[in-house]
């Protein structure tokens, strides 16, 4: 059959929901900071599930986000935490591999934002060298704009990086043929010619709306695939100015039955890189391998 690269589920959402603490503007970096051991414990129990990827947790580990608590000075050395961690997870695992994550350098789900693209190359060139040389790909994630992508690749560029670089774009929850933005998905196929990533991917939306998306990207020539939250819908409340997870609301029906449904239709059109995103946990991936073996895949 297929060759099937199987990520982690959620990692920031995961630790939030495990930490001993109340939500803060500064997401699971602050879970980080005070509850480390909680990080490898979210990797070892994804490996544990079937996954073959860590996602690094340094998806909000940016320079502007520690400035508003003046920890800017830290965002080396947080960001070598969640590497560490990731590290440590797959080599007691005894294989796979670790994703650098990279996330929207302002915030989730505001493609208003529309970072400058100069400044966004500075800030990626330098958090991908720190994330530096035990990452084995740089992901991209949450991406909802055609000029956060440009930012992300130019850094890309800048960082002289040989790791490679995959692409995951976050799609509109009603119209998921359409970026966050409403830029429609058809256009990053020309974006993607262009840069030519290792692999371009639809993540952090609705499994429903990535399934009206995914067959755009089947027109790029690449690896392809996706990785849906499990959220009701991103709240107003969230959208608002260093907001706290609680302010968004997870699905009830989203079963590891019913999302490994959805993975595996994705599979069938023919996605080799599934997993999960926000308020997707290890039984969720656990259930997806389950499914993935049956099938007669092979997940590497």
């Amino acid at each position: 059959m297929t060759n099937i690269t199987l990520l982690d589920g959620s990692i920031g959402q995961e630790l939030v929901k495990r930490s001993a603490s109340a939500p803060t503007p500064l997401w699971s970096t602050n879970v980080m900071m005070e509850e480390p051991h909680l990080v490898r414990a979210v990797h070892d129990d994804y490996f544990a599930a079937g996954a073959t990827v860590a996602t690094t947790n340094s998806y909000a580990v940016h320079r502007s986000r520690l400035e508003r608590v003046d920890l800017a000075d830290r965002q080396g050395d947080l960001i070598k935490t969640s590497v560490d961690q990731a590290v440590a997870a797959r080599d007691a695992q005894g294989g796979g591999q670790v994703a650098g994550a990279l996330g929207p350098l302002l915030a989730s789900y505001r493609p208003d934002l529309t970072p400058d693209v100069a400044l966004a190359t500075e800030r990626f060139a330098e958090k991908i060298a720190m994330l530096g040389d035990r990452v084995d790909v740089l992901l991209a994630e949450t991406v909802s704009s055609l000029q956060e992508a440009e930012g992300i690749f130019q850094g890309y560029a800048a960082s002289g990086s040989d790791k490679p670089l995959w692409m995951a774009f976050s799609v509109d929850d009603v119209d998921g043929t359409k970026l966050r933005s409403g830029e429609p998905l058809f256009v990053v196929t020309e974006m993607i010619n262009h840069y030519k990533p290792a692999a371009v991917l639809i993540n952090c939306s609705l499994p429903e709306a990535i399934t009206q998306g995914l067959p755009i990207l089947t027109d790029c020539g690449l690896p392809f695939g996706a990785y849906a939250n499990g959220f009701t819908m991103i709240s107003d409340g969230f959208k608002e100015d260093a907001p706290t997870v609680d302010a968004l609301t997870a699905r009830t029906d989203l079963t590891p039955e019913a999302y490994a449904d959805h993975v595996m239709n994705w599979v069938g059109a023919g996605a080799t890189i599934v997993g999960g995103c926000c308020e997707v946990g290890p039984d969720h991936i656990a259930e997806i391998a389950r499914r993935l073996r049956d099938a007669g895949h092979t997940i590497v």
